[in-house]
């Protein structure tokens, strides 16, 4: 059992491939490309273990092209240089294109992808991205531009079942295993939409049970067997998303040392510093929010810094923001507010704008009184007059609620000295 039950089990063939149906199944723009052997580059955008690398290497073997990858981890300017050259020289008259499959492309510098356009755009290469973030906030936009994004999602729980059943009754070691699997809740929940941890936790409760001994697969088996080896699951650092969930959580329950140690684990794992500083802002936004308007400036300022100056000092500011945040009171009424007022769109649709708040660029919008009876609020005294801003159907309705903190206490005074209780005027 040399090769890794994840690596065993790979697909080989679209029909092979489980999950993804929007892509690859009977009319996915995936599966016609293939049909079709009409290939343009794209980036595959998803979360681990949901096929990206699986479906470059499918592309490869079924349109028989030489395949190169590159980990943008390990890989610099020079290599790409190089691979576009062996590439090139690979080229034989009907040959078809060479695959370039990049790992993790969000985290190629511009200068890495700059050096790639050329390529891509003369053919020399048929380029297969995969990223676990955002393409348009990681890949520059000439070469973005130039690539289709395809969108991957996390396994049903269906589809972990359906690779489960698979692996015990195809896996060349396991089909010949006495497996009982009685209970499946906690082998999804851990797995989280991950085919590679369900495999990894397979390979676990498997390994840990004598040779030739019947094997349970229940709730309590997994659930303390991953509590006794917890990085079993998570050999290629699929906790990228365990731990930044942890960091997160720690930040909203107002624990710094949590906070600094979970950072800590993300900077020590290479972790990419703008995805740290992106939750960083949002954080800021959802969790402190009004309670300490300045966390969100302080985090926008550390994601500035962390451009600006790199690894590795960018984890200072990072840090320096991380204990800022965690320390700040709580608050999340923004984003509750803003839930409650999509609610409230999808409850009631396209309200209509009440006359006085509409605009009148027009003498016919003018004649049907638009904008008329609108009072300026700078003309009155405090810069504030009473006047209703809701449409009609929801003109008593209150959407932001205070909550209790000293910054939002004064916010709340200020809203109940203007407007009182009254809401028929608001």
């Amino acid at each position: 059992m040399a090769i890794p039950l994840a690596e065993r089990m790979r697909p080989r063939t679209l029909d092979d491939y489980i999950g993804q149906e929007h892509l690859v199944g009977k009319n996915g723009v995936l599966r016609r490309m293939l049909e079709t052997k009409r290939v343009s580059s794209f980036i595959l955008w998803g979360p681990p273990g949901v096929g990206k690398t699986t479906l470059a290497q499918i592309f490869a073997t079924t349109l028989h092209s030489a395949f190169y990858t590159l980990s943008a981890v390990s890989s610099g300017v020079k290599e790409v240089r190089e691979v576009i050259e062996q590439a090139k020289k690979s080229r034989f008259f009907d040959s078809p294109t060479p695959i370039l499959f990049i790992d993790e492309i969000h985290r190629f510098s511009k200068s890495q992808q700059d050096s790639l356009l050329a390529a891509v755009e003369q053919g020399v290469v048929t380029l297969i991205g995969a990223t676990t973030e955002n393409p348009s906030f990681e890949v520059i936009r000439p070469l973005l531009s130039r690539c289709q994004v395809y969108v991957l999602k996390s396994l049903s729980n269906e589809d972990l079942l359906e690779l489960l059943q698979r692996v015990l009754s195809k896996d060349s070691y396991l089909k010949d295993r006495k497996i009982y699997v009685k209970e499946t809740d906690a082998l999804v929940r851990y797995s989280g939409g991950d085919a590679r941890k369900l495999l990894n936790i397979v390979d676990l409760i498997v390994s840990s049970s004598p040779e030739g001994d019947p094997i349970e697969f229940t709730n309590e088996i997994v659930t303390r067997e991953l509590q006794q080896n917890p990085q079993a699951y998570d050999k290629n650092g699929e906790m990228h998303y365990d731990i930044i969930s942890a960091f997160i959580k720690s930040i909203r329950g107002s624990d710094p040392d949590a906070a600094l140690y979970w950072l800590a684990r993300m900077v020590a794992s290479g972790e990419d510093p703008k995805f740290i500083a992106r939750r960083l802002i949002i954080s800021a936004a959802e969790d402190i929010g009004l309670a300490n308007p300045n966390a969100l400036l302080l985090a926008n300022a550390a994601f500035d810094a962390v451009q600006k100056i790199g690894w590795p000092e960018g984890r200072i500011p990072l840090a320096e923001a991380t204990v800022y945040l965690a320390t700040s009171p709580k608050s999340n009424s923004a984003y509750l507010g803003i839930g409650k007022a999509l609610g409230l769109v999808e409850q009631t649709g396209n309200l209509p704008v009440p006359l006085h708040l509409r605009n009148a660029p027009t003498q016919l919008m003018d004649d049907l009184g638009y904008g008329a009876d609108y009072k300026y609020a700078h003309d009155y005294p405090g810069h504030f007059v009473k006047q209703q801003y809701m449409p009609d159907q929801l003109r008593q309705t209150q959407v932001w609620e205070s909550q209790d903190n000293p910054a939002e206490a004064k916010l709340r005074e200020r809203m109940t000295r203007l407007w009182g209780k009254d809401k028929e005027t608001k």
